[in-house]
């Protein structure tokens, strides 16, 4: 193999790619990047068995060939070299990728090309489908916050992935919080599919977004509902999907309200972030008291939190307050994080009772829905 790129693309490929590089496993080739190129270009793969991403990276090629390169060792030096040219070439007889940069010359150590796992590819009639990439990206950031990080119940450390008519919707829940996204396909899809994504594997699709901003992300699932592909512009990704059903989401969320306030996202998320400052000591308790308003014409939202240790805080908001007025305690974090995932300029809170969950949405927008426990003090 002998092939010149910049650079600059050379790194961003290999930072791009190494996210899927196993960090523990009994096969010394998959702590390795593989370097292919066909077809006039020089593509950059790695996986873990369970998670791969591949790159393409401009570059001239002048002969084809493949080598695997430890990822750690590749990435770092390449970052660490001038914005310069890279001309690399491979040394069959030694197993070595010889790289010239500027007045550096190198020779890194190699695994032969035939001992990287063989990595899947969609099959041509697999349906596929095309969304833009800065809603996959909102899509994937409000929804993966809520999978679990926990293992004793895999599939919850997923996402819910539903195709239905013209929809697609996307859910996660921990068992503290669920957060299910929904959105409209450019077409319909036929029968109903559900299929249990990884969360990881979907974040890493959120950095493909934007890493290719422009680019629309195209999704395929295999026949066998084994493993999902995903494509955007240079970056490919491919995934296997967690056995198991999801549990029925619907049930989790609470069908009307006692107390319903309105009121500024941004305003709303500030007062939680100074709150926090004093629940760390006490849980990440912050009380939420809802005030309808009496001879005013607006309610008010008191936003508190207290530590033997800290002292005491309160903050005061402005807010459309329809119902009863109630007192309600969260997870500060839990619903910071929430609030950092909702963009309209307004969020409402539903709530039924204070032993009872909670429900944060967008105002005005279905699209979107956040249930959050509620913690009984």
């Amino acid at each position: 193999m002998r092939v010149a790129c910049l650079q600059e693309n050379l790194a961003k490929g290999l930072a791009m790619v190494s996210r899927a590089v196993a960090t523990r496993s009994a096969l010394p080739v998959l702590a390795n990047i593989l370097l292919r190129t066909a077809g006039g270009e020089l593509t950059l793969s790695a996986t873990d068995l369970e998670l791969a991403i591949g790159y393409r990276v401009g570059a001239k090629v002048d002969e084809d060939g493949a080598i695997t390169v430890p990822a750690r060792l590749l990435a770092g030096f390449v970052t660490s070299l001038p914005p310069e040219r890279i001309d690399l070439a491979v040394d069959v007889r030694t197993k070595s990728l010889n790289l010239r940069c500027a007045q550096y010359e190198t020779s890194i150590k190699g695994i032969d090309a035939v001992e990287f796992p063989l990595l899947p590819a969609a099959a041509p009639d697999d349906p596929v489908i095309a969304l833009a990439p800065e809603l996959w990206r909102e899509m994937i950031e409000q929804v993966t916050l809520a999978a679990a990080t926990d293992e004793s119940r895999p599939v919850l450390t997923g996402a819910l992935l539903r195709l239905e008519g013209h929809t697609l919707i996307l859910a996660a829940s921990d068992g503290f919080r669920l957060s299910v996204r929904s959105a409209e396909l450019p077409r319909e899809m036929g029968n109903v599919q559900e299929v249990v994504v990884p969360a990881r594997a979907l974040q890493e699709v959120g950095r493909a977004c934007q890493e290719e901003p422009n680019e629309p992300v195209a999704m395929s699932i295999s026949a066998q509902r084994s493993q999902i592909f995903f494509r955007a512009g240079k970056i490919s990704l491919v995934s296997q999907l967690l056995e198991g059903s999801f549990p029925d989401y619907s049930r989790l969320i609470p069908t009307g309200y006692v107390t319903r306030a309105t009121l500024d996202t941004a305003q709303f998320r500030d007062a939680v972030r100074l709150a926090l400052f004093f629940a760390r000591d006490s849980a990440n308790i912050v009380r939420l008291r809802l005030i309808p308003a009496g001879a005013g014409p607006r309610g008010q939202v008191q936003v508190a939190a207290s530590s033997a240790e800290a002292g005491s805080h309160v903050g005061q908001l402005a807010a459309a307050v329809e119902g009863d007025e109630m007192s309600i305690a969260f997870n500060a974090r839990y619903l910071l994080e929430a609030l950092n995932v909702i963009h309209a300029e307004q969020v409402t809170l539903e709530a039924t009772a204070p032993t009872r969950p909670g429900l944060l949405r967008p105002a005005g927008d279905p699209t979107f829905l956040h249930v959050i426990h509620v913690i009984v003090v």
